[in-house]
């Protein structure tokens, strides 16, 4: 059970570094720290980030909305705003707080683009404004890393199911808002393996992902480590041993038979017409010049 309180935002819309040829962001938005997903990899935990107790606070920045309305109205350049870098928008607390929902009919309301990244199916709640925001450019990506929902509820317990997150999908993509998959984090002994990766594609493309970003590995920093180990430990008993073995102190753990991996998924990804690129915002003047 998550400790929830308030915080005060100094700012909000943060600048992304330039060009972001991952996720095509401009801006970076954080309405929460901490985070109620408990998956058992998040880089998140890592003594980096200055969150105190990770797994057991949530702060949510309760001038959020106020702030948002008036950094946008001082921002001269558009460009894609992203959710969910240190945090999911969409994890269970936001069906009570909405401070993602508000947050998002500002963004409409300024014409802004957005990147929504998230492990949930809350995310379908917001449909209305998405449909609002898409008149500008709207994307929403889900990170899927377990094909079966026995896997997912184990290395991402507080998160929605995998097959809730492709029916999430499906829908979005029926109502026109594009929608893809962050294949990322890989773990070693434990999704890299093509029985877990191929299926998940497949579902990716039965259920109307226009793309896959791909990413075949994991971070593992102080206390993400600590933490993660713990939970080998607790569900996996043995694969701990083969992490210290292969992998000592690194800071990241690369999938098993990583080359040979990425030329199986890219082969399979052209196969199955599924793009390892995602589709970024053009601004309307951009637009307009290539058509003439």
């Amino acid at each position: 059970m998550s400790r929830v309180m308030p915080i005060q935002a100094r700012s909000l819309v943060n600048p992304v570094k330039q060009p972001d040829t991952w996720f095509g962001l401009r801006y970076n938005m954080n309405l929460y720290r901490g985070c109620q997903h408990r998956c058992i990899y998040c880089d998140s935990r890592s003594q980096c980030y200055q969150i105190t107790d990770f797994d057991h606070e949530v702060l949510y920045k309760e001038n959020a909305i106020a702030q948002l309305n008036d950094e946008l109205d001082r921002k001269r350049i558009k460009g894609t705003i992203g959710t969910g870098s240190m945090n999911d928008p969409y994890m269970p607390i936001e069906k009570e707080l909405q401070l993602t929902r508000q947050a998002m009919q500002v963004i409409a309301d300024h014409r802004f683009p957005v990147h929504i990244l998230t492990k949930s199916d809350l995310v379908l709640r917001d449909m209305d404004i998405l449909q609002q925001i898409k008149e500008q450019f709207a994307l929403v990506s889900f990170t899927i890393t377990a094909a079966e929902d026995a896997l997912s509820n184990v290395i991402e317990p507080g998160a929605s199911p995998s097959s809730k997150r492709f029916e999430a999908m499906h829908i979005l993509a029926k109502n026109g808002i594009q929608s893809g998959v962050l294949l990322m984090p890989i773990l070693p002994y434990i999704t890299d393996s093509r029985k877990n990766i191929e299926p998940l594609l497949r579902k990716a493309v039965d259920h109307g992902a226009a793309y896959v970003l791909p990413s075949l590995g994991v971070s593992m920093r102080d206390r993400q480590r600590l933490y993660f180990y713990q939970k080998l430990d607790q569900h996996f008993p043995g694969l701990r041993s083969k992490y210290e073995r292969k992998f000592g102190d690194q800071m990241y753990c690369p999938a098993n038979h990583i080359w040979q991996l990425e030329e199986w998924l890219n082969e399979l990804c052209n196969k199955l017409d599924l793009p390892t690129k995602i589709p970024f915002y053009q601004p309307q003047m951009d637009k307009q010049l290539a058509f003439f």
